[in-house]
């Protein structure tokens, strides 16, 4: 999840509202979109780190270039993730026309997703120019940050409308509850933990080995089991048989028409199937019960995803079962009965719950 730079988390009471909005120094007022042009001069370049990367030996150089590399692509997949969920739930864009936009008493106190977006005078279709979760910093004052000139990523919007490469800039966004927030985390931040199981007993019977570490306390959890599918291969060149006939000197060897398809794996994916919430149990406990009990003892809630993990101990011989990952979160008990998790889930992924009724 991408996280705004340089803001601090936010005082937040039991209703999952903001509390207070420190002011940075300015107000909304101070700065109208027609005060953008009287600010060019104070741009300012910003060093690209590029004299330090010259002065590094080179192995030293390769590896933070890559590392940097890795890190952009992992924010661009994130950022890609969060325009997803903004288009699936259908928002209207909305015209940035003044301060007042986001001065308005229900942006003041809300974390949402947020995305800006502009066109161009060659173009009136409406493009993203970034898109970010707030949940730690309220929506009107992380809006502000990107409408104002003296922040970077004001400065950066103003930039591209005065040059003209932009002709009007807009947003959008969808209001967000903590626990909705939290459930993000977990799908965007928190990796998945593979769960050991044990040799086969009893035949062919196998044991779920839970990972240490697990916390005493709410949240939220999320199962998943990994999925390999086969693809064929792009059509190989067979060799030429014994009987091909001979070849005239220095010719190169001349692929059959007879292509031979391979099976490949794809790379393993893990699918999301449940979706659980700690909220009356500790995470501890919630996972010990799907993993470590009878599905016969739970109720209806509970069926679908403990018989689905108990077959999955059922191996035949020489087979290994499925193999199967947990990920989780805390979160502050009062806020896990906000929200609509399942769904909020399940439009991040792409995807519904097999196991979430």
């Amino acid at each position: 999840m991408a996280k705004p730079c340089g803001s601090r988390p936010v005082l937040i009471n039991s209703s999952g509202l903001y509390q207070e909005l420190e002011s940075d120094g300015s107000t909304m007022e101070e700065y109208s979109q027609e005060d953008w042009g009287n600010h060019s001069q104070e741009l300012h370049c910003y060093q690209t780190g590029e004299q330090e990367l010259d002065e590094m030996p080179t192995t030293k150089r390769t590896l933070k270039i890559k590392q940097e590399s890795s890190e952009d692509t992992q924010k661009r997949d994130v950022m890609q993730n969060i325009m997803q969920i903004l288009e699936s739930v259908q928002l209207k864009w909305e015209l940035f026309q003044s301060w007042t936009d986001f001065s308005r008493l229900h942006l003041s106190n809300k974390l949402a997703i947020f995305g800006i977006g502009y066109n161009t005078r060659w173009k009136e279709d409406i493009r993203y120019h970034y898109a970010e979760i707030s949940s730690q910093v309220p929506l009107g004052k992380r809006l502000r940050e990107y409408f104002n000139s003296e922040k970077p990523e004001g400065r950066v919007i103003m930039t591209r409308v005065q040059k003209m490469n932009w002709k009007n800039v807009y947003y959008k966004f969808l209001e967000i509850t903590i626990s909705e927030a939290r459930c993000l985390e977990l799908h965007m931040e928190i990796d998945w933990i593979p769960i050991a199981h044990s040799k086969p007993t009893g035949g062919n019977v196998v044991q779920y080995l839970l990972p240490g570490g697990i916390p005493k306390s709410p949240g939220l959890y999320a199962i998943g089991y990994e999925e390999c599918h086969e693809k064929p291969r792009s059509p190989l060149a067979e060799p030429r048989g014994a009987d091909g006939g001979s070849e005239a000197p220095g010719e190169a060897d001349v692929p059959s028409p007879r292509p031979s398809i391979r099976v490949e794996m794809e790379a393993a994916r893990i699918i999301y199937c449940y979706l659980g919430i700690a909220e009356v149990r500790t995470l501890q406990q919630c996972l010990f019960l799907h993993f470590q009990a009878s599905a016969k003892t739970f109720g209806k809630e509970w069926v679908g995803i403990n018989g689905f993990l108990s077959q999955n101990c059922v191996v035949e011989p020489g087979v290994s079962p499925k193999s199967i990952y947990i990920k989780f979160v805390e979160v502050e008990r009062d806020f896990l009965s906000a929200g609509s998790l399942v769904e909020c889930l399940e439009k991040a992924i792409g995807y519904p719950l097999k196991f979430n009724n």
